[in-house]
């Protein structure tokens, strides 16, 4: 181990030199991901393969051909209720309602998104609970 050591000693060591530099790419501000959260843990406990028969709604934020057929519409898309199941694509749409409301008001963009009536109290207590 002395003679390792001892002839160790002699040689010189040198850290490679850094000519590059690596960049990450921010995730960004995003203002919606606990209510997105939220409103996953009330629709489907996060399940994105999540299907409800009875109102025909699917994926993780329970999208149904409504907000589809008005999505399309308005954003010149073309996506069918199916693709909903896509974790991303759902996103992409509840976002896009998410975002008329703005960030701030996270009460008005849960019921808007359950839609109308008292049921939509009910609705934000149980979002709260996530949020």
């Amino acid at each position: 181990m002395f003679v390792v050591s001892f002839l160790l000693a002699g040689l010189k060591v040198v850290a490679p030199g850094a000519n590059s530099f690596i960049i990450s790419e921010s995730p960004g501000i995003q203002p919606f991901s606990d209510l997105m959260y939220a409103t996953a843990m009330v629709e489907t406990m996060g399940n994105t393969l999540a299907y409800n028969e009875f109102e025909n709604a699917v994926g993780i934020y329970q999208i149904r051909q409504v907000r589809i057929d008005e999505y399309n519409k308005r954003t010149g898309s073309s996506y069918a209720l199916s693709e909903m199941f896509d974790p991303e694509l759902s996103a992409k749409v509840y976002l896009y309602y998410a975002s008329r409301y703005g960030p701030y008001n996270l009460e008005k963009i849960a019921k808007a998104w359950n839609g109308s009536g008292p049921m939509t109290e009910l609705y934000w207590k149980r979002i709260k609970e996530y949020l």
